[in-house]
């Protein structure tokens, strides 16, 4: 009977064990699918800002200087591509976070399961995004008044 108690409890041990492994395995899928939801959401901002901010870089005039051309008009787009994955990096306008819980929303319903966003979160990102969102307007308007008017 001592026998039977010592495998039993091996056994219990045994399979402890390997519930760990499976929830450690479990945690590492979620890191990852959290880390490629975030780097995608991250990629879609960068892009958005890119945009956002190409008005005001088409309003400068070349500078016979240093060039210009169609090599200028190449590197200009690089130049406004790389100034929009910086900011984004740095923090962007909050609209990664919002992207990244929409991302990882979609793939929860997708596989069965709930995944609400906080209201509050979507609230503030949407916030942000709208005074981000007029303070590049209010940019853009200076900027174009300076190269008419050259007046700030």
């Amino acid at each position: 009977m001592q026998n039977l108690g010592v495998n039993s409890s091996q056994i219990l041990v045994q399979s402890a064990k390997q519930q760990l492994g499976a929830d450690r395995l479990l945690g590492a899928a979620q890191n990852v699918k959290n880390d490629k939801s975030a780097a995608a959401a991250q990629d879609f901002e960068a892009m958005f800002i890119s945009e956002m901010i190409k008005p005001m870089f088409e309003t400068i005039d070349v500078d016979d200087t240093f060039g210009g051309g169609k090599g200028e008009e190449v590197f200009r787009g690089l130049l406004v591509q790389q100034y929009g994955k910086n900011i984004a990096a740095q923090g962007g306008i909050g609209l990664a976070h919002f992207v990244q819980q929409e991302l990882l929303k979609a793939q929860g319903a997708q596989h069965g399961e709930g995944g609400d966003s906080s209201t509050n979160m979507q609230q503030n990102s949407q916030q942000n995004l709208m005074k981000n969102m007029d303070e590049i307007k209010t940019m853009n308007t200076q900027s174009l008044k300076f190269k008419t008017t050259g007046e700030v």
